[in-house]
């Protein structure tokens, strides 16, 4: 059994996804999907049976409920067996279908020969073991305030990705007409993730930079410069940490897209931007969910 993995499903609210998405990263698993189950989510994912015991597999099931009942939603339900590994990589893979979002992307997973004919700009994707996938509300929200923000103005912005993923974002910017995107994630597996989408997508490492790092190393690279946009589509309890870092990279003119925040955590991620000279332009919301449109 050395070459067996462990298949986790975990059926819940969908307005938990990131959080689940979330620690089942930091769990180390790899190979995560979600597909619709009547009103709930089913979220599967995968790690080496050397990595986990039986005990441990309690514990993130434990840690699952806990996160469930700090948001006070209803608690998820965690299922776990063994795969042989030649099963494990193609089995999450197969519940992840092209996705359309809003008037201009087709999200396309890699796997999937590329269509003949498409009026929609083509992102092709491979997540691997990093979160972004296109399918969770706070991903659509971002990409269709990117297309309100940058699709029609041939403005060709220097935009900073915070939090990048699988680069989802930072390659849509790119679709879209940016000059320059800077992507940046404290995960080296979503580095890893963000450069091969990067070469999936054909996209040059001189107009999509992906570092391991945080804004500390974006006002690095950037030295005295500034960035016209910024994205940052992770959790509330972050982001609040990040948005001293974030207002000394920008610009007097800047833009920012800001998500993974549940409606009630809306408040305090509004005062603490506003703290810092920005203004909320537009919130928009899906589910449970919110997206910031900000401005300097």
């Amino acid at each position: 059994m050395a070459n067996s993995w462990w298949e986790i499903k975990i059926l819940g609210d969908p307005d938990l996804e990131d959080l689940i998405f979330w620690r089942l990263d930091s769990f180390g698993c790899r190979g995560m999907s979600c597909e619709s189950k009547g009103h709930s989510q089913l979220i599967r994912a995968h790690l080496p049976q050397n990595q986990a015991h039986l005990l441990d597999l309690a514990a993130l099931s434990l840690w699952l409920r806990q996160d469930a009942l700090t948001v006070g939603l209803p608690l998820p339900l965690t299922q776990w067996h063994l795969i042989d590994e030649e099963d494990w990589a193609s089995s999450w893979k197969q519940h992840w279908q092209p996705t359309e979002i809003g008037d201009c992307f087709l999200i396309y997973p890699a796997w999937l020969s590329v269509p003949q004919q498409t009026d929609r700009l083509l992102l092709r994707l491979d997540p691997g073991a990093a979160f972004g996938t296109g399918t969770h509300p706070t991903t659509h929200l971002c990409l269709e305030a990117l297309e309100m923000r940058i699709g029609y103005d041939h403005s060709h912005p220097v935009i900073a990705d915070i939090g990048c993923g699988s680069g989802i974002l930072s390659i849509a910017s790119v679709l879209l007409g940016a000059k320059k995107v800077l992507g940046v994630d404290i995960d080296p597996l979503a580095v890893r993730s963000a450069r091969s989408n990067r070469e999936l997508n054909q996209i040059s490492a001189d107009r999509l930079v992906v570092k391991k790092g945080s804004v500390e190393l974006l006002s690095h690279l950037l030295g005295e410069k500034k960035v016209d946009g910024i994205l940052c589509n992770i959790l509330a309890e972050v982001i609040i940490d990040l948005i001293p870092g974030i207002s000394a990279i920008a610009s007097p003119h800047s833009w920012g897209i800001i998500s993974g925040i549940l409606l009630d955590q809306a408040k305090p991620i509004a005062d603490t931007l506003e703290q810092h000279n920005w203004t909320v332009a537009t919130l928009w919301k899906r589910q449970e969910w919110c997206c910031f449109n900000i401005r300097r």
